[in-house]
């Protein structure tokens, strides 16, 4: 579904991305973790086309098309979503009123009010959102939780192929954590070819959303690559390279 070859990017003339490949395929869960300041949410803002990043070489390719030359809403348009780790506030424009101008534009015709209420009521009902957040400014005054919450139900309203999640599980208590992870679960029961890149310190959320790959990242690239297991040991050990060690690994959703 996503192919990143080579790609090396800058910010303020730093080099953030350094050759940095990875390949992830239809119905996989991928996570990337690491210290800070690594390019973990770099690799995100530059998939979404953040103008704050400049792209030095590679190319970013969305089943098999590159999407370079796309701006960021055209490249959601095609199913590529960010579940931001600080999500913004939009006063006076309320979750309803957002869902329903961002559906429209999507699909180029109005959206029918009696689908799209049942269909937010369901998404509500599923993150236990009480019926006033809908209604309120997005975003405005919610706690980290409730943002996070928000996030999902973007998701789950737009329902796009390939998600990503920067550090959904910061900010988040334990509660709120085991549902914004069911709903993830439920929406990747019933969307079996979405794709989705986990950026993330912690296991908080992959004990419940189970990945097929984890990749470290280290001087902005990928430096190994595991399952779930390599998560374990980095919780365990935290980011100590010594111990983690460094590979070469071709395959296991990295391009060749």
């Amino acid at each position: 579904m996503l192919e990143i070859k080579n790609l090396s990017v800058k910010v303020e003339n730093k080099l953030v991305l350094d050759n940095f490949s990875l390949k992830i395929n239809d119905g996989e869960v991928h996570v990337i973790m690491g210290p800070n300041g690594v390019g973990k949410s770099t690799l995100t803002k530059v998939i979404m086309a953040d103008p704050n990043y400049k792209i030095v070489n590679g190319d970013i390719l969305y089943n098999n098309e590159s999407i370079l030359k796309l701006s960021t809403d055209e490249r959601a348009r095609l199913g590529i979503f960010l579940a931001h780790q600080n999500p913004l506030e939009i006063p006076g424009v309320t979750n309803s009123d957002f869902l329903r101008t961002a559906l429209s534009s999507r699909d180029g015709q109005n959206v029918n009010l009696y689908s799209f209420i049942k269909k937010l009521d369901a998404a509500k009902d599923d993150l236990n959102m009480p019926d006033e957040m809908v209604h309120r400014s997005v975003n405005k005054g919610f706690s980290g939780g409730e943002k996070k919450k928000n996030e999902i139900l973007q998701m789950k309203m737009l329902e796009p192929n390939f998600i990503m999640f920067d550090e959904l599980d910061s900010g988040v208590d334990v509660d709120a954590l085991k549902v914004l992870a069911d709903n993830i679960n439920d929406y990747k029961e019933k969307h079996t070819n979405s794709s989705y890149l986990i950026i993330t310190h912690y296991t908080h959320l992959l004990k419940y959303v189970k990945p097929d790959y984890v990749h470290v990242l280290k001087d902005g690239k990928i430096i190994k690559t595991g399952d779930y297991k390599l998560s374990k040991e980095i919780e365990d050990n935290g980011f100590n390279f010594d111990k983690i060690g460094e590979d070469e690994i071709v395959g296991s959703g990295l391009s060749e």
